[in-house]
């Protein structure tokens, strides 16, 4: 499968850098061990979390879409799809696995503190993301064949529509000894999502 051109943009950002490769248009990341991006709203120290990510600036309304899978082991092990717009201001959709060892999605908003929301169960370890943005506001969908897609969330970050944010991904493996997750089927597209609710 050729690369998307989006691939070819991507360029690592925060620490430690994550380990990553493109072949035949996927691409793989490795998480290293005990990493996360959260700010745990019941224990905020003030201290900003640090995972490497891969990234690239977009700017307008867009469509963002992958095919995650994720090698879960322990609990948190997740392949992500992640937007920022600032250190404060950022979010990411999840590919996680349950304290039950079970494969999940999951969305956590941050605006200072993380907000994190666990949606349902995967039958696999393997499902379709999707991060719309729609002028101020940004939605999540995720889908088991890349074609009718399920609401996961809809939210804005406060942030005007104008504004260019940062979009890419990151692997990460909280508790555990690291975790690899792979995506393919890359897909940005520069348009407006005309319906949330529709499976469009």
């Amino acid at each position: 499968m050729p690369e998307h051109p989006f691939l070819s943009l991507l360029q690592p950002e925060g620490v430690p850098h994550p380990s990553w490769s493109i072949a035949a248009g996927t691409l793989t990341m490795d998480a290293p061990p005990r990493s996360d991006l959260f700010v745990n709203p019941s224990a905020n120290d003030g201290d900003l979390p640090a995972l490497g990510r891969l990234v690239a600036t977009v700017e307008g309304d867009f469509m963002f879409s992958a095919r995650v899978e994720a090698d879960i082991r322990e609990f948190g092990d997740a392949g992500v799809l992640y937007v920022e717009y600032d250190e404060q201001l950022w979010f990411k959709f999840c590919l996680e696995c349950t304290p039950k060892g079970e494969p999940s999605v999951v969305s956590v908003v941050t605006r200072g503190t993380s907000d994190d929301a666990n949606s349902w169960i995967l039958d696999h370890p393997r499902s379709y993301f999707r991060v719309s943005r729609r002028g101020a506001g940004f939605a999540l969908h995720a889908s088991t064949d890349g074609a009718y897609w399920v609401l996961v969330r809809h939210f804005s970050l406060g942030i005007p529509p104008t504004v260019p944010v940062k979009v890419g991904f990151l692997a990460q493996s909280p508790v555990g000894e690291g975790a690899r997750a792979t995506f393919s089927e890359v897909s940005l597209v520069h348009a407006t999502l005309a319906d949330l609710r529709d499976g469009s």
